[in-house]
């Protein structure tokens, strides 16, 4: 039981005790209230309540909870929800082998999953939603709009709770949307202390031994820019654009990532008179055969200027060949050496050269995220966390990499 909450229940009501930041939250009539705090601040103890009212609100139907990995969802939000819904409320069971949570008169369920296999997100039409733990690496981009594709039908309600891990889309979408007023998000932000149920001491502990920028995101609940961000370069306040109609004049570019569950592309188009380059679109789509694929980035090429089409590593041969014969003559990259091809675009982006259109929503969230393994001792390493799920920044490299030297067909 979340005893840091619930103080009394009797006759079916139970009285919470909440600090002034779950307050604040709590009172929040927003369609998505974020709670990006410090650790151990009250954030998954709360969810579960928040929930509850939202059922209370909108009635029988589904309801859905999700957390960034399947050991976040046994080791921490699955004991909360149970310990509130099975042993306080006691009026929900929770089956083990459909992974939710149903009212004893079978009419509402709470469907638990994992945001790292978001195809489980894809499973129900729902009322309302948490997202637990959101800011984590694992919480990516397209799990956030699976949510919100679930919510579209009810124009439900969403609260996101977390500690902030990196600059990916929680930063970009909820709250840098919440700075710029947008009406539909509320961020509360509050440190770990700020829960008085956390001792003092220890965050003063932590506070002197940890790094700074550690330290303000883990107990402060602050975006700050993390040790080991490969592109640290990039910038919003400089490389964000906001979309323009680009003149037919200007040249473009298309780098493509081939993948056989996840095929992405990245647009350039160049301003040749400032010889400046902009990135205009991203795409991150699956389940298409190559002969689908190809006739899509057609379609957006119709009325567009593309002087090359560049993708895949050096192995990837019969890939290209593949979209050759789809119609789209694919290069093989001028640069193929991975460490290469990132230091032309961090070059750019420290040049003010390259700037990405702020309706890039994934490539700005990989942008964000792509990270060197930091090590035990806390020293950088060269090698580059989950590299095989960047799939647009792989896409960027490689049509960066190419822009101004000559490539070999196929």
């Amino acid at each position: 039981m979340p005893a840091s909450l619930l103080t009394l229940k009797t006759r079916n009501k139970a009285q919470l005790m909440l600090h002034p930041g779950q307050t604040a939250a709590w009172d929040c009539e927003r369609r998505f209230p974020a709670i990006i705090s410090g650790t151990q601040a009250g954030k998954t103890s709360f969810a579960p309540w928040w929930l509850w009212r939202e059922i209370q609100r909108c009635g029988p139907g589904d309801y859905l909870a999700a957390t960034a990995s399947y050991d976040l969802f046994k080791l921490k939000l699955l004991p909360e929800m149970r310990a509130v819904f099975e042993h306080v409320l006691r009026k929900y069971t929770y089956r083990a082998f459909e992974r939710m949570l149903v009212s004893r008169d079978g009419e509402t369920r709470i469907i638990l999953r994992s945001a790292s296999s978001p195809g489980g997100l894809e499973s129900a039409t729902a009322k309302a939603a948490i997202a637990d733990e959101c800011g984590q690496d694992d919480f990516r981009l397209d799990a956030w709009e699976a949510i919100q594709r679930r919510l579209s039908l009810h124009q439900g309600r969403c609260l996101l709770t977390t500690t902030p891990y990196n600059l990916g889309w929680l930063k970009s979408e909820i709250y840098d949307r919440w700075l710029a007023g947008n009406p539909d998000i509320q961020v509360f932000t509050f440190r770990s202390v700020d829960n008085p149920a956390f001792p003092r001491a220890e965050y003063e502990r932590m506070k002197a031994i940890m790094p700074s920028w550690k330290f303000a995101m883990m107990y402060d609940g602050t975006f700050t820019r993390p040790a080991g961000l490969i592109y640290e370069s990039f910038d919003d306040a400089i490389h964000i654009a906001q979309p323009f109609e680009i003149p037919l004049t200007w040249p473009r570019w298309v780098g493509i990532d081939f993948g056989a569950v996840n095929t992405a592309t990245v647009w350039v188009a160049e301003d040749t008179e400032h010889s400046a380059y902009y990135v205009y679109r991203d795409t991150l789509e699956g389940g298409m055969s190559t002969v689908q694929h190809a006739a899509k980035a057609l379609g957006y090429a119709k009325h567009e200027r593309v002087t090359g089409w560049y993708g895949g590593a050096p192995s990837e041969t019969q890939q290209r060949m593949d979209w050759h014969s789809a119609g789209v003559s694919v290069r093989a990259p001028a640069v193929s050496d991975v460490e290469a091809g990132i230091d032309r675009g961090i070059g750019l982006f420290k040049q003010k050269r390259l700037f990405v259109f702020s309706s890039c929503a994934g490539l700005r969230d990989e942008l964000g995220t792509y990270s060197r393994i930091i090590d035990a001792d806390g020293q950088i390493t060269e090698k580059i966390k989950d590299k095989e799920t960047f799939h647009r920044l792989d896409a960027m490299r490689y049509v960066l990499g190419s822009l101004g030297v000559r490539s070999r067909l196929l």
